[in-house]
């Protein structure tokens, strides 16, 4: 009976690890379409450089995804007319949530070469795309 328990138990566990995953990538996946569709409505000329982490160390991934997120509050519509896509796009960016693994990074936002916005949203494509990997 005790064997029966704990054979439960390992299979509940087992099953929830299985099921989180899945939901996790689906969500980068997610994130990955969002970046493509604000690179279609960015401006791209005329506008303010953005710092731009370029292959960040595994220890310093949540710095970069902030880094990313503060610089998508600076980018701006490629015309009025994309407007509202481009601002539901940039809360979308806003809301994601990357864990912070506690450890900390010694780079800054500041530390990293400023580059055009499609530029820059071509490399937090990158970072996503390592993440899920």
């Amino acid at each position: 009976m005790e064997r029966m328990i704990i054979l439960c138990m390992l299979f509940f566990c087992s099953s929830m690890v299985l099921t989180a995953a899945p939901h996790k990538i689906a969500k980068y996946k997610q994130l990955l379409k969002t970046i493509k569709l604000l690179e279609t409505t960015v401006k791209d000329e005329d506008v303010e450089l953005l710092h731009t982490p370029e292959n960040p160390v595994d220890v310093c991934l949540f710095t970069a995804v902030t880094c990313f997120q503060k610089g998508t509050l600076k980018l701006q519509p490629e015309n009025s007319q994309v407007n509202s896509t481009f601002t539901q796009t940039i809360k979308v960016l806003k809301r994601f949530t990357f864990r912070n693994p506690g450890k900390q990074c010694e780079s800054s936002c500041e530390s990293y070469e400023k580059k055009k916005p499609k530029e820059f949203l071509k490399s937090f494509e990158k970072l996503i795309r390592k993440v899920i990997r």
